[in-house]
């Protein structure tokens, strides 16, 4: 799994970070960054989980 983030689109909800914190943070602004764009598989639950429920679909996933 590749993850890409589009921060202009982030409204700064911050339930990527909730969802899967290992692989998402967020700004001072409250902007996500993304920690790594290659998670364990471990991980990949809760990165999906994150991409479903981000407000500004700020967040791409390759299988």
């Amino acid at each position: 799994m590749r993850v890409e983030v589009d921060q202009p689109r982030c409204v700064a909800s911050g339930q990527c970070v909730l969802m899967a914190p290992e692989v998402f943070d967020q700004d001072d602004d409250g902007i996500v960054e993304l920690l790594t764009d290659r998670p364990f598989p471990d991980q990949y639950d809760g990165v999906r989980e994150s991409a479903a429920v981000c407000p500004a679909a700020a967040i791409r996933l390759e299988e």
